[in-house]
């Protein structure tokens, strides 16, 4: 009886961590990457929450990436400090995100363009997503191109929410 529930436990905790595989960009150039993106669109999340005007602002140290959050909450701008460890063999392309120890999140980029100038951002369970850019605002065109994108990779983009049209 004991091994029997082992073998459920086992079999539930790979059915509730298993994804299908979700590619990530082959290489990134670390030193282009970083600086300030503005987050166009993102899946819904709960530390995200009345947010808008969104940044995210990168700083390569010799230990990791500062990662600075900014966001219009209420009124008043509010400011979110991580680290960004980088996850070996992943040319660069797939960090762990600290903003509360002991917690890590993913966060893969799984579309840059060659200009450096629009990225995705996700998670291998397709919970998280965001659509970020160089400026503010982008085209259209563009961001229907990066929904789409983003749709082919398997993420409900039914429920984007759009960012930094009005700041």
């Amino acid at each position: 009886m004991k091994n029997k529930w082992i073998l459920v436990l086992i079999f539930f905790s790979t059915c509730v961590f298993s994804y299908p595989p979700l590619a990530t960009v082959k290489r990134v150039n670390l030193n282009r990457y970083m600086g300030r993106w503005y987050e166009i669109a993102r899946l819904p999340a709960f530390f995200q929450r009345g947010c808008s005007c969104t940044t995210a602002t990168y700083q390569l140290t010799n230990q990791f990436v500062k990662v600075t959050n900014r966001c219009l909450k209420k009124g008043k701008f509010t400011t979110s400090n991580g680290k960004g460890f980088l996850v070996p063999n992943s040319g660069n392309a797939k960090l762990k995100i600290q903003f509360f120890w002991p917690f890590k999140g993913d966060y893969w980029i799984i579309y840059l363009n060659k200009s450096y100038r629009y990225a995705i951002v996700g998670d291998p369970s397709r919970k998280y997503l965001w659509i970020l850019a160089r400026s503010k605002r982008i085209t259209q065109s563009t961001y229907q191109r990066l929904v789409r994108i983003a749709k082919s990779r398997r993420f409900d983009t039914s429920k984007l929410i759009k960012d930094n049209n009005r700041c």
